[in-house]
């Protein structure tokens, strides 16, 4: 395992609704796959395109998240971080450099993890996460759209369009819509 690291990345800090979703990565020294950066530099289809690749080359993988009410109770900074750590944990390997995108190392990988600003646009294993990370919550927000039409979530994610926030004005405030987020706060106020 000499070389591998483990690259951890998050989406979802920014919506309205939904869960915050993380990835941790393990991968392989040799590893170089073409067309690697920041999911959010990708469009759709290529990020689609590169999952199968991804989930190929890389060692292990695997998810972490936090749901709505963990966001609302922690904050989105802590539920990211918690998230990050059930990625990390989940692919039960202790012995990985972890690079985690990002100012922050979640309290529990301290000492084993460093932070690096703007990491998902120039190491390839905090990459892949990105990747993998982004689609498997536009899949989530997808599905969620279907429980919950109207928000539009299967074209904006969960994030502060206009067109959500006219939604929210129209439908209200759902069950998967983060109640400490401002724009939903105020909504929940209004008389």
């Amino acid at each position: 395992m000499s070389g591998d690291v483990i690259g951890v990345d998050e989406v979802g800090r920014g919506p309205l609704a939904g869960p915050v979703v993380t990835c941790a990565v393990l991968w392989p020294a040799e590893c170089d796959i073409e067309g690697l950066v920041d999911s959010k530099k990708l469009s759709a289809k290529r990020r689609l395109a590169l999952e199968p690749i991804i989930l190929d080359q890389a060692s292990a993988v695997s998810f972490g998240r936090a749901e709505v009410e963990e966001i609302d109770r922690l904050n989105i900074l802590q539920a990211t971080l918690l998230a990050m750590q059930r990625a990390v944990d989940g692919l039960g390997v202790q012995d990985a450099p972890i690079l985690i995108d990002g100012n922050r190392v979640p309290v529990g990988l301290q000492g084993r993890a460093t932070a690096v600003v703007g990491g998902d646009g120039s190491i390839p294993a905090i990459s892949a996460a990105s990747i993998l990370a982004k689609v498997a919550r536009d899949r989530e927000m997808m599905a969620l759209a279907e429980q919950y039409p109207g928000y539009g979530l299967e074209l904006h994610a969960g994030y502060p369009t206009k067109a959500h926030l006219a939604a929210l004005d129209q439908l209200g405030v759902s069950a998967i819509h983060r109640r400490s987020f401002g724009p939903v706060r105020k909504r929940l106020e209004q008389p």
